[in-house]
């Protein structure tokens, strides 16, 4: 019989972890790298491209580092920023 698991416990120092549920086993989700291509697409810096969609810029990081992910007309607006970014920032000035 085996032992039932502990909780609490860290795992051993160099013990391997699953990756994430959405990873894409390099730390990032797909959604991660479809706001950091809409942003690069646009040649906007964070702070610009934050502006530009309406969201705060500790919000895009938080998309960026795949620690949330947009939902709804955000994730929407990254992919019309990802096929035509320069229809986005057109319509922004």
């Amino acid at each position: 019989m085996t032992d039932p698991p502990r909780r609490g416990r860290r795992p051993a120092a160099g013990a391997a972890r699953a990756p994430r549920a959405g990873s894409d086993g390099a730390g990032r989700g797909s959604a991660a790298a479809e706001a950091i291509e809409a942003r690069l697409r646009t040649g906007l810096s964070q702070e610009a491209f934050s502006r530009l969609i309406g969201v705060s810029v500790r919000t895009l990081q938080d998309w960026e580092q795949g620690r949330r992910e947009p939902t709804g007309a955000a994730r929407m607006l990254l992919r019309v920023a990802c096929t035509y970014p320069d229809v986005l920032v057109k319509l922004a000035r």
